[in-house]
Formats: structure tokens, C-alpha cells, sequence
């Protein structure tokens, strides 16, 4: 009997020593999961449900006709806004919008020392809340991101956003994108 218990005792302590061990790896591997941490994104990184309705920057991911859009929020730091619980309105330019601004202007604003002013611009295209058509009414107000207030036009059922027109809307499961024809440029 005591050949016995000297033979388990020497197993666990065999397992013991054996799980020390391991543990170095484990700590190597904690140390390197926390180090690639740092370079992913916040809540943008979390994969959305694909049977879930999807959140703004969803909306505007799976859009051909929001791909600058989709470039200029990424270069401002701005995925995690657009995922974030919301509510929240954004009035997303199309490519041909982005197209219609000056020659350069673009390149100009993805340049890394533009990040701010390029945050700035895509913050003037959103509003707390959520606004759908129906509660776009003419004359109206909306506070921007920014801190600026853009006029609603609702005329004869066509919606113009501080002169841009409103082309298309999409639900999300974080609030309204309303696709409009223009970039607007918060005043200075």
C-alpha cells in the first residue's frame, strides 16, 4: 500500500510539474494574444449576425456605390462610431458625389496629417437620432455630429438635406443611412 500511494504521489507530482511547464507557453501565448490585440479594431472587428439586420457601417460596406465613403471613414478612424448602438442618421454620399469634389480634394483629405479635418467633414454627415423620410420635414433643423445644424427642404416629396438630395434610405440596425448626391463641407 505505501509502494502505491509513492507511486501516485510521484503522478501528480509528475502532472504538477508538467502543467508548470506548460504554463510558460501559456503565458507566452497570453503576452502574444495581448500584443496583436493592440493593432485590432474595436467593436467595428466584431463580425456581424448575417441574418441580423446590419449596423450603418454594414450598410455601407455592402454598397458598390459607397466604396469612397467606406475608404474616408476608415482613414478617420471613425468603423466604430457607425457600429456603436446608436441611434444615428448618416447621410452617406455616393462615389459620384465623392467624384464631384475639386481635383485632388479627395487625396488631399486620405493623406494621415488630413485625418482631422477628413473626421470632421464625415461627422457634418451625422445626426443623433433617427430621422426617417417621414420626419424630414421642410424647414426643419438637424444638428449635426459636429456641432452644426443642417436644413431640411421637403418639397412636392423630394427631401434635400443642406442642398443635397436624399436618393435612397436603408434601414439599420443602429439607425437610418440616407443616401444623398453630395458631399456637404461643414462651414469653418
Amino acid at each position: 500500500m505505501k509502494r502505491f500511494l509513492y507511486l501516485i504521489s510521484g503522478v501528480v507530482g509528475l502532472l504538477i510539474l508538467n502543467s508548470c511547464a506548460q504554463g510558460g507557453d501559456a503565458q507566452a501565448d497570453v503576452a502574444s494574444m495581448a500584443g496583436s490585440a493592440t493593432t485590432m479594431k474595436g467593436q467595428s472587428a466584431v463580425a456581424e449576425d448575417p441574418n441580423a439586420p446590419k449596423s450603418i457601417l454594414g450598410v455601407a460596406l455592402s454598397s458598390p456605390d459607397h466604396t469612397t465613403l467606406v475608404a474616408a471613414v476608415q482613414a478617420a478612424s471613425l468603423e466604430d462610431v457607425l457600429v456603436n448602438a446608436g441611434p444615428l442618421t448618416v447621410f452617406a454620399p455616393t462615389n459620384a458625389a465623392f467624384d464631384a469634389l475639386p481635383a485632388g480634394t479627395l487625396e488631399e483629405l486620405l493623406k494621415p496629417e488630413n485625418k482631422a479635418t477628413l473626421a470632421r467633414i464625415i461627422k457634418f454627415h451625422a445626426s443623433p437620432g433617427s430621422y426617417r423620410i417621414k420626419d424630414l420635414r421642410d424647414g426643419m433643423q438637424l444638428y449635426q455630429a459636429t456641432g452644426h445644424y443642417i436644413k431640411v427642404e421637403n418639397k412636392d416629396g423630394k427631401v434635400k438635406i443642406n442642398g443635397a438630395n436624399i436618393l435612397g434610405t436603408v434601414e439599420a440596425s443602429n439607425g437610418i443611412v440616407h443616401v444623398i448626391d453630395a458631399v456637404m463641407l461643414p462651414p469653418e
